[in-house]
């Protein structure tokens, strides 16, 4: 049975982590695709699009998201005006509003997708062999359902 780990295997984990992390968003936000779109809105776009047939909530697409509220309520209002999504009366509660994908924004986002989805091969895909990125991605799961179970 193995031993937990200490406050300084922790840390130093967390900063590896980290800083991976930034190094590989940096690399990644210099890509052209991100001139039509911020990553951030890009990241949007993305969360839309797998949502259900009749949208989301402000306040549930600020789970997903890392804005703050002002922040995202700016950004919505930005890709509504480019026509990327479009706001709807939530059939269950007529104060709220369900946020959804034009076209439009289906469109831009699948875009930028094809092109992003190969600049982190590109970027990523000879850093680490086939077994050791399946070692990370159960690992990284495994580390965010147990942050998550403590929500």
């Amino acid at each position: 049975m193995s031993r937990p780990a200490t406050l300084r295997e922790t840390t130093q984990a967390w900063e590896a982590l980290f800083r991976a992390q930034v190094a590989i968003m940096r690399r990644l936000q210099r890509h052209p695709a991100f001139k039509r779109l911020t990553m951030r809105e890009y990241d949007v776009l993305v969360t839309l699009d797998r949502c259900p047939e009749g949208g989301i909530r402000l306040g549930e697409l600020n789970e997903d998201v890392l804005l703050s509220q002002p922040s995202l309520s700016r950004m919505v209002d930005r890709l509504e005006a480019k026509g990327y999504i479009t706001r709807t009366v939530d059939p269950v509660d007529q104060r709220a509003m369900r946020l959804r994908l034009t076209e439009d924004g289906r469109r831009i986002q699948r875009e930028i997708g094809r092109e992003h989805v190969r600049h982190i091969h590109e970027v990523m895909g000879s850093g680490l062999s086939v077994d050791e990125f399946a070692e990370l991605t159960r690992l990284t799961r495994k580390l965010g359902a147990s942050v998550q179970a403590r929500d």
